[in-house]
């Protein structure tokens, strides 16, 4: 598949600031991502014959994705700074500049539309690449915010969202997206956008003085990545293998009847009082079905994990709109591949993921930190590992920029770093949509088990191996 790339451009805030530079501060939990690769998604759009031809695209839809981008980007400046880390500084900000801009890429490519966009297909991986842009990173700084719409010419189209994990968190990403939605709706409904607002939901709060964190924390954060890492105030990730053509991309789906079988044969085969959210019944039952797919030694180590949103879980909590990365990774289950092999290895991942989620709300923060370095001293060469990005609540499915809603939404760099990527469904409320990256001999068995194990023998006592 060939990618043609039409421009390159540098999209400016359209009301800028009146100052001519301000900084944000990481705090502790944005520091722990100082040196991952950037986050990228992309989300399809298919358009009518019309409307999707290169001539009515360039000349009516990119003109209006790119005049709402710019004036989003007014209520959202710190994706058009850089992030920094100077020698005397302690820990690293955003610097914003009276003339940052943010990068655009506008390409044409003769991929295929329906096999990209496709749910249930197996798509390599590779094929997604091309699609996403990357962020410019240097030892001393970094860009924040990349972005790339590639047209499908008479299928459709796609945007994705490169951003820096230090600073933008899914929450951030989605709520930046849903924003530049809604004003570029409002100009293709022929609305003014001179001086667009955006819904209380959606403006972003920038105020870092409500933070309460323990002291120290972030100095601890910084000391112990630094004796982990090699040159730590470098902002360049470390280097990571090329992703093989052997690599495979599927997406399946639980629809609410699924989840609630799940969920209702836990509680045929446990006794416990058990937290049995849609988030820990999906999260299970993937995490399940990709240990059985593997195969191999039962008494080979696994370990999964899961990032938590702290937003609400601090004293004050911050607003739902607070502007960061403000995750961090709990869970850190250590088992025997066995656990997850055996007949009951899914009601074992939930009680696993159940007692780890009740008890997030009710733990300090220093905990969690304390159980993040434990966790880095027992990886090793071979372990099979897994975890979760996204979550069914933020409804990435309703980004309608005026062309209707996406036909799907993928997280392209989950086939970098070893996890599932979780959405809700786009046409039903309570079901969830999983996508996976795995080996070529191990994503058809992945498959089978999913649906094998969604059978309405589910509903009866006996229940069969996955």
């Amino acid at each position: 598949m060939a990618l043609n790339v039409i421009e390159n451009v540098r999209v400016s805030p359209a009301i800028k600031s009146s100052d001519d530079s301000f900084s944000l501060s990481l705090t502790f939990f944005e520091i722990r991502w100082i040196k991952f690769h950037a986050s990228q998604q992309v989300v399809f759009y298919r358009l009518t014959e019309s409307s999707s031809s290169p001539q009515s695209f360039h000349s009516h839809i990119l003109p209006k994705l790119k005049l709402s981008l710019s004036l989003v980007l007014s209520f959202y400046l710190p994706l058009t700074g850089r992030l920094t880390w100077a020698p005397q500084d302690p820990k690293p900000c955003i610097i914003v500049s009276k003339h940052d801009t943010v990068s655009l890429t506008v390409a044409e490519t003769d991929a295929d539309f329906s096999l990209l966009s496709g749910k249930g297909l197996r798509r390599p991986a590779t094929a997604f690449h091309h699609l996403a842009p990357e962020l410019t990173v240097s030892d001393d700084s970094a860009t924040v915010l990349s972005l790339q719409i590639t047209l499908f010419p008479n299928q459709g189209f796609c945007i994705c969202i490169a951003s820096h994990h230090s600073v933008v968190d899914a929450t951030t990403s989605i709520a930046f997206m849903k924003s530049w939605a809604h004003i570029s709706r409002l100009q293709e409904h022929g609305n003014s956008t001179e001086s667009p607002l955006l819904p209380e939901d959606l403006t972003p709060s920038f105020d870092r003085t409500i933070i309460n964190l323990p002291p120290g924390l972030e100095s601890k954060m910084v000391s112990y990545l630094s004796k982990e890492s090699h040159n730590f105030k470098s902002l360049k990730p470390p280097p990571i293998d090329e992703i093989g053509t052997d690599i495979v991309r599927v997406s399946l789906d639980l629809t609410l009847e699924d989840v609630e079988q799940l969920r209702e044969r836990v509680k045929n085969h446990s006794s416990r009082e058990l937290h049995l959210s849609t988030f820990v019944i999906a999260y299970a039952y993937a995490w399940t079905c990709v240990v059985k797919a593997r195969g191999g030694d039962a008494n080979r180590p696994t370990l999964f994990c899961y990032t938590a949103d702290f937003r609400s879980r601090l004293d004050p909590p911050l607003p739902a709109t607070y502007f960061g990365s403000f995750v961090f990774p709990t869970g850190w289950f250590h088992y025997e591949a066995r656990t997850f092999l055996e007949e009951d290895g899914f009601v074992r991942a939930v009680e696993i993921l159940s007692d780890s989620v009740k008890g997030v709300g009710s733990r300090g923060i220093e905990s969690f930190f304390e159980d993040f370095v434990e966790a880095k001293k027992k990886f090793k060469t071979g372990v099979q590992f897994g975890s979760v990005t996204g979550t069914t609540r933020l409804g990435i499915y309703g980004l309608d920029f005026g062309w209707g809603r996406p036909v799907k939404a993928e997280v392209v760099h989950i086939d970098r770093n070893e996890a599932f990527s979780m959405s809700e469904r786009r046409d039903e409320s309570g079901g969830v949509e999983i996508g996976v990256c795995l080996k070529k001999r191990e994503v058809n068995t992945f498959i089978s088990l999913f649906k094998d194990g969604l059978r309405p023998c589910l509903h009866s006592k006996w229940v069969p191996k996955l």
